[in-house]
């Protein structure tokens, strides 16, 4: 287990694609995006992240080039995109050389991510674009289930990070089943350290599941959160979500000692 990361802070990251996706229905230009991203960043926001689909149903190309000029203002800050290596995710980790890519095993049509990789079966066909982004600097995070079996393959394929799919946890919160998938996931935050990878996880998670998954899950590096706190942001602004969401990091953490 690597001690660095079992006692580091767990970052929020912010995914402003929803921002995004109410700004296309008209064409005002508003909500901004941009100004979106600058007001978490000030509020406390470690990195940012965007989804750009090939559709461009919410993240369009110019924003990612946008937030990429943003993002110097912001050094200490992470700058994430994630999106299916084999769609049009590359051109933007080759234009923009982030500090992290995501690599989501996402259709094109499809409505929303909802599974991880699988290995083997993934595993020619990302070695070289992995290798690639680590050629140019860019860390690269795997979206995973929480197989615990899967994470030494994941790290043999050359990745830096998985970031757990949570949507089965937080389906389940509030349920009998909520223990076990803490569980779950717990074990295959464990397998991935023993492996040598960091962890993420995203997919929502939200005010009031985020602690509990904080504090129980070990070495856990970072949350992306998009839905509910855009959500969470239409009622209360941006900055006072974005210390929210802190806030629950900080009780996960303090269960966690």
């Amino acid at each position: 287990m690597n001690l660095s990361h079992a006692s580091q802070r767990t970052a929020l990251s912010v995914n402003v694609n929803k921002v995004a996706l109410l700004r296309n229905t008209r064409h005002l230009g508003i909500p901004s995006v941009t100004r979106a991203a600058r007001i978490c960043l000030e509020a406390g926001a470690q990195g940012i992240t965007i989804h750009p689909r090939p559709d461009q149903r919410h993240i369009r190309s110019e924003d990612v080039y946008e937030l990429q000029a943003l993002m110097k203002q912001w050094p200490q800050a992470e700058f994430n995109i994630e999106g299916n290596p084999t769609q049009n995710l590359m051109d933007f980790i080759r234009d923009t050389r982030p500090h992290q890519a995501t690599f989501v095993p996402d259709s094109e049509d499809q409505f929303t991510s909802d599974h991880g990789w699988n290995f083997p079966q993934d595993a020619e066909r990302l070695k070289p674009l992995i290798a690639e982004c680590r050629q140019l600097g860019v860390r690269v995070s795997l979206f995973m289930d929480p197989v615990p079996a899967q994470m030494a393959a994941a790290r043999a394929v050359g990745a830096d990070r998985v970031e757990l799919y949570t949507e089965p946890y937080a389906a389940a919160w509030g349920t009998a089943d909520q223990e076990a998938q803490l569980q779950a996931y717990a074990a295959a935050a464990q397998a991935a350290l023993d492996a040598g990878l960091g962890i993420n996880a995203g997919h929502d998670l939200s005010r009031d599941n985020l602690a509990a998954f904080v504090a129980r899950v070990p070495g856990l590096l970072e949350v992306s959160i998009g839905h509910a706190l855009i959500a969470d942001a239409l009622e209360l602004g941006y900055a006072e979500t974005v210390r929210a969401y802190q806030q629950c990091i900080d009780q996960g953490m303090a269960a966690r000692a």
